[in-house]
């Protein structure tokens, strides 16, 4: 059977997170007076996301995508080229490219499964040839953001159900696939392929990996 590699994106394959990209909307808003006082509620919120982010990723995601509530998409969308040329494309780790050529010359199908959104990371997907991801996506309404994800919410077991549904429908071997991650949240990803490995790690999963003797790759 067909394999796949399934990565896991920010601080995995790039350096920044979810903020990073919401900080360059937030500086984007139309009216010198609006932008501002989004890039500094932004910046307040950043240790109730961290915080937040190690104590539940459902409850960071309600947190955080509520700030994008009356944000709209045709801005998003219009802003989106600017955002993978000045914030994520300079944070592609330099190992990411070989770890994407040695994936690829092993036969492997390339799917990134992240919980960023789909609008944020489709320039940066054509950047690394990915064409197969899946993402997070806004709910809209009258052509704003509602502050709402749509199913399926991808975060930590989320993902992992999304990979197993996946597999089957495309007839891969999960058994002979590999995962990467550099969370604990994506414990349960790591889990149920026959080869997971583990980048840029934290010292929980860090220890995770030594215990299962996991790979630890370093792409920075």
């Amino acid at each position: 059977m067909a394999a796949a590699a399934f990565y896991d994106l920010e601080g995995t394959l790039v350096r920044t997170n979810l903020v990073h990209t919401l900080g360059f909307y937030a500086k984007n808003q139309p009216g010198l007076v609006s932008s501002l006082k989004k890039s500094a509620a932004t910046l307040v919120s950043l240790p109730v996301f961290a915080i937040t982010d190690q104590y539940s990723r459902k409850v960071f995601n309600d947190l955080y995508f509520k700030r994008y509530k009356g944000q709209s998409e045709d801005r998003l969308r219009f802003f989106a080229q600017e955002l993978f040329e000045t914030v994520l494309k300079p944070a592609i780790f330099p190992g990411t490219y070989e770890l994407l050529e040695k994936s690829r010359s092993l036969g492997l199908r390339q799917v990134v499964v992240t919980g960023a959104l789909d609008v944020s990371v489709d320039h940066l997907m054509a950047h690394l040839g990915i064409t197969e991801y899946v993402a997070n996506r806004l709910e809209f309404v009258n052509g704003l953001a509602t502050g709402r994800l749509l199913p399926p919410v991808m975060a930590a077991a989320t993902k992992a159900s999304w990979i197993r549904v996946y597999a089957e429908r495309e007839g891969l071997s999960l058994s002979d696939s590999y995962a990467y991650t550099d969370s604990m949240s994506d414990l349960p990803m790591l889990s149920i392929v026959g080869h997971p490995a583990v980048v840029n790690p934290d010292m929980r999963l860090r220890q995770t990996a030594l215990h299962h003797d996991w790979p630890i790759l370093n792409l920075k």
